[in-house]
């Protein structure tokens, strides 16, 4: 069986697991501390980073991108019939949510409100994009069917959720498409599936202790978008 060597709280694995899932293949996840690595998982990991995929025949693999495709090589893409053309935007869409998984952690983890406003501007621009890209009239990004570039999105959808329900701070305030294509990829009962069980509470006391955000309510309107003042 693949096994996927994991931190509980890295976006990068729950977008790997993510597909594991809406694939229906079979895994099992080993947790690590990733301030004291295991030697083991050092011999394995080149960079030092999670994930890691051990394939059924025992190959290592590493980096979130090669193990996306690896799985989709291996056990079939998402969607059939997809031309090459917009598999490349596919993986290009895509991408632009990968790149920004690191800028969301780092916005979370600001310390002062100045901070948090400039991380929150360079972060959301990204969402700006998806909010004219989307066109409103399906339940996810192209479609009503799940794709990649939906999978590729989760993990900043669904932090961006937690944000939301433990402070009143929603990074998707005056965009009502990507909200409701929040709501759709949620609901879509993925995001509790790719995630360790107390992936929430680690999270909240990860990036809402001793953090702007940790001000809750106070940081919301502070910031300009609280749960008063944003539709959704």
């Amino acid at each position: 069986m693949i096994k996927i060597i994991s931190f509980k709280i890295c976006p990068f694995v729950q977008r790997v697991t993510a597909v594991l899932e809406a694939k229906q293949v079979a895994y099992e996840i080993e947790y690590i501390n990733l301030k004291d690595k295991p030697q083991w998982f050092l011999d394995i990991s080149p960079n030092g980073q999670v994930p890691v995929m051990v394939t059924e025949s025992g190959t290592a693999l590493f980096e979130s991108d090669a193990i996306v495709e690896y799985i989709e090589d291996e056990y079939g893409p998402l969607e059939q019939g997809v031309s090459n053309e917009q598999r490349a935007l596919d993986r290009a869409w895509s991408y632009l949510g990968t790149k920004n998984y690191l800028v969301q952690c780092g916005t979370m983890s600001s310390k002062d409100k100045e901070t948090f406003k400039q991380r929150t501007e360079k972060f959301t621009a990204a969402f700006t994009k998806i909010e004219k890209q989307l066109s409103g009239e399906t339940r996810f990004f192209k479609s009503d069917i799940l794709s990649s570039v939906d999978i590729a999105w989760l993990p900043l959808l669904h932090r961006a959720a937690i944000v939301k329900k433990y402070t009143g701070f929603d990074f998707l305030c005056g965009m009502p498409k990507t909200q409701a294509w929040q709501q759709a990829v949620l609901a879509a009962g993925l995001a509790e599936k790719t995630v360790s069980e107390d992936f929430e509470a680690l999270f909240t006391d990860f990036y809402l202790t001793n953090t702007y955000l940790g001000l809750g309510e106070d940081a919301a309107e502070n910031a300009g978008c609280g749960s008063s003042s944003c539709c959704g």
